[in-house]
C-alpha cells in the first residue's frame, strides 16, 4: 500500500451542491463504518445532512448501476460508492472487484461527474479493518475528500 496519501485540498463548495453516497450492505460490519466515516467527513467539509443522499444496495456489484441512476438525475455533483470485497477461496472476488471498478469509472466518464471508488478490495477482513480507521487511515473519509476535491476541480474547469 502506498503511504503517500495526499493532504486533502479543501475549497468552498457552492451552497446548492448535493452528494450521493451509495453503500453496499454486503460486509456490513465494514461498509457501515466506511459509510459513517464518509458522511461525517462530508459534513466536516461543509455539506449539511440535507445535501447528502444515502442509498443502500445489496452488494458492490450493484454500485455502478445505482451511481448511473443517480448521476443521470443531474441532482448530485458527485456519487461516492462504498463497498468491501474481501477475497475468498473462489475467483468471485476478481469478477466483482474488477467489474465494480470498471462500472464506476464508466459512469463517471459517461456522465461527466465524479464517481468515487470507495470500495475496499482486500485479501483479508483484517486488511479491510485496517482501512476503516486502523493503521491505514479511513477509506470512507478519503472517499469524501476525493469527492469534494473533484467537485471543486470540475467547477473550476467549467469556469475557464
Amino acid at each position: 500500500m502506498s503511504t503517500a496519501v495526499p493532504e486533502p485540498i479543501t475549497a468552498s463548495l457552492p451552497s446548492d451542491v448535493r452528494v450521493a453516497v451509495v453503500a453496499a450492505r454486503f460486509n456490513a460490519h465494514i461498509t457501515d463504518e466506511l459509510l459513517g466515516g464518509c458522511v461525517s467527513r462530508l459534513q466536516e467539509l461543509g455539506l449539511d445532512k440535507e445535501r447528502i443522499e444515502v442509498y443502500r444496495v445489496p452488494g458492490a456489484f450493484e454500485l455502478p448501476v445505482t451511481a448511473k441512476a443517480l448521476a443521470s438525475t443531474h441532482r448530485v455533483a458527485a456519487v461516492v460508492c462504498i463497498g468491501a470485497v474481501v477475497r475468498g477461496d473462489t475467483p468471485h472476488f476478481d469478477y466483482v472487484a474488477g467489474e465494480t471498478a470498471r462500472g464506476c469509472q464508466q459512469v463517471a466518464i459517461n456522465e461527466g461527474i465524479p464517481v468515487i471508488f470507495g470500495v475496499l478490495t482486500t485479501n483479508t477482513e483484517q486488511q479491510a479493518f485496517d482501512r476503516t480507521g486502523g493503521s491505514h487511515g479511513h477509506a470512507g473519509r478519503f472517499a469524501a475528500e476525493a469527492a469534494v476535491e473533484m467537485i471543486c476541480v470540475l467547477a473550476a474547469a467549467k469556469r475557464r
